[in-house]
């Protein structure tokens, strides 16, 4: 893309100048060729001339390459636009934080007219309108950009149509540097390098997205300002891959979610929060997840509503909440996790039999992507903890010292009264270890260990701090606690494998000893 520091000296010197012809020349031979955001720049700025002339030329050329793969025709009826242009222009060159583009009604029917081959129009969800026929459309069939967009601005179509039209334009650039016939191994480098090295699209600095993740999370936001979490990036790309017929996977480990294309024997994942490159699945499993959950375009639909209902919860809005968890839950009718959130938020609205009712649907259920379950909701039917409590253990904290200090002491207060809560005292022991006080959080783990053996996670926490105490006999016993909780759930994590072999380095296993082979 020309840059603003490009356009700009340019537009300047036009201005007061004018450009001899034999200088827009050069400066049109220098254009990237299949860049339709440059060869529509230079045309804004020299539209006067045979060269920007031949610039606007060359951008309808890319727009309608792939159009004759698709439909089979050469499209003698797509011509240059007689219209005024500029806003398409300045849509197709936004830069982050510009004020969003308004495109009036002949506009957008122009771009969804050059767009109207792109692989998303096949799907029935593209022609939906109402958000209440969303729910029984099978996934397979479900616009993702159109459903969410359908969420969020309700009637105002204008609005929709205005960012389905940005989503159309980068796929049409994306599109525009591809082949003929791309194999979809193309289509992801293509999108990789559009998004995030043309465009920068970055994941937000935290103090930025720590109190509004929900608005990183929302695709017009991520659009207009190029920033967004996992989540939001990912539905961009996915809105993207769709127009594309990129056929992709979509996972999600514990808060989080990325992007993969399954490639039969190998897979290649696409991390949206590290420009696209690609992790190892090893990379986002851990001693309590064993298998990475795929999900749904219309899971993806749910996520969004958890992921605004989490800021309001923060904010201590629990009516909100409810009701976004309740917008989520048919998109996510068997998921625990989202019923767990949701009964809190009914104990936290004083709907308590609700809440309960939630609760004891999952308190005995351990989900398959996970070694152990929950505990919070069985704490709590047992009168282990109470309404208080859960409020303590899901409250925000930065990464600050007073915000440790100060949901420390809440921790504390908690477990005077319910002294056997166990995620209390695991929470507990973290802002130990946070603020470096590893005795402390050892004697804090021991209570969990004595109250339940079963956690591998406080076993691994037991083994390392044992290993870093000298106390090698002990950090023996836990690790292997927690290979025995995890081996059972078939499950073999990296991080219990490198602490037995750093382990052996430093005092040889007892029971080998005992026992040689």
């Amino acid at each position: 893309m020309i840059k603003r520091w490009f356009i700009l000296p340019l537009l300047i010197h036009t201005m007061l100048w004018g450009v001899p012809s034999t200088d827009t020349t050069t400066l049109y031979n220098s254009l990237d060729r299949c860049s339709i955001a440059q060869l529509l720049a230079f045309y804004h700025l020299y539209q006067d001339t045979p060269q920007g002339k031949l610039a606007l030329s060359d951008a309808w050329a890319l727009i309608r390459r792939h159009r004759e793969e698709e439909t089979g025709c050469c499209d003698e009826d797509l011509t240059l636009p007689s219209m005024e242009i500029d806003p398409i222009i300045a849509l197709v060159n936004k830069q982050p934080f510009d004020p969003p583009t308004p495109l009036n009604g002949e506009q957008l029917s122009l771009i969804e007219k050059i767009s109207n081959h792109l692989s998303n129009r096949k799907l029935e969800g593209f022609t939906i309108w109402n958000k209440d026929d969303l729910i029984p459309l099978p996934s397979e069939k479900i616009d993702l950009a159109r459903a969410l967009l359908l969420y969020q601005f309700e009637d105002n179509t204008l609005q929709i149509r205005r960012y389905e039209a940005g989503i159309d334009l980068i796929s049409l650039q994306i599109l525009a540097r591809l082949p003929l016939h791309p194999s979809h191994e193309e289509k992801i480098r293509a999108i990789n390098h559009f998004i995030f090295h043309e465009q920068r699209f970055r994941f937000p600095p935290h103090s930025l997205y720590a109190q509004d993740i929900d608005l990183y999370t929302f695709l017009p936001s991520v659009l207009d300002k190029r920033l967004g979490v996992c989540l939001g990036v990912s539905i961009l790309y996915l809105s993207i891959a769709q127009r594309l017929d990129l056929p992709l996977e979509i996972i999600t480990p514990p808060g989080h979610i990325f992007i993969r294309y399954n490639m039969g024997e190998h897979a290649w994942n696409i991390e949206t929060t590290a420009r696209g490159i690609h992790l190892p699945d090893r990379s986002y499993l851990g001693i309590n997840t064993r298998r990475l959950q795929q999900r749904t375009l219309k899971e993806v639909i749910g996520l969004a509503f958890m992921n605004q209902a989490a800021v309001t919860w923060q904010r201590g809005d629990y009516q909100t909440s409810i009701h976004l968890y309740e917008q989520a839950l048919p998109y996510l009718p068997t998921d625990p996790l989202i019923k767990m959130f949701l009964a809190y938020n009914y104990l936290f609205a004083d709907r308590i039999v609700e809440g309960k009712k939630l609760l004891e649907e999952i308190s005995d259920t351990t989900s398959d992507y996970f070694v152990s379950k929950e505990v919070s909701p069985e704490d709590f039917l047992n009168d282990r903890v109470n309404i208080e409590g859960i409020k303590v253990i899901f409250s925000h904290v930065d990464e600050n010292r007073r915000s440790i200090l100060d949901k420390q002491k809440k921790l504390q207060d908690v477990l005077k009264q319910f002294p056997l809560f166990r995620d209390g005292l695991l929470q507990l022991a973290t802002t130990h270890l946070q603020m470096g006080r590893e005795q402390k959080a050892y004697e804090v783990l021991l209570q969990y260990h004595a109250i339940d053996p079963t956690n591998p996670t406080v076993e691994y926490y037991l083994a390392t701090i044992c290993t870093n105490r000298l106390n090698y006999g002990k950090a023996w016993y836990h690790l292997k606690q927690a290979q025995m909780l995890t081996a059972r759930r078939d499950h073999h994590p990296l991080c219990l494998k490198q602490l037995k072999y750093a382990l052996r380095t430093l005092f040889p296993d007892p029971e080998e000893r005992a026992h040689p082979p």
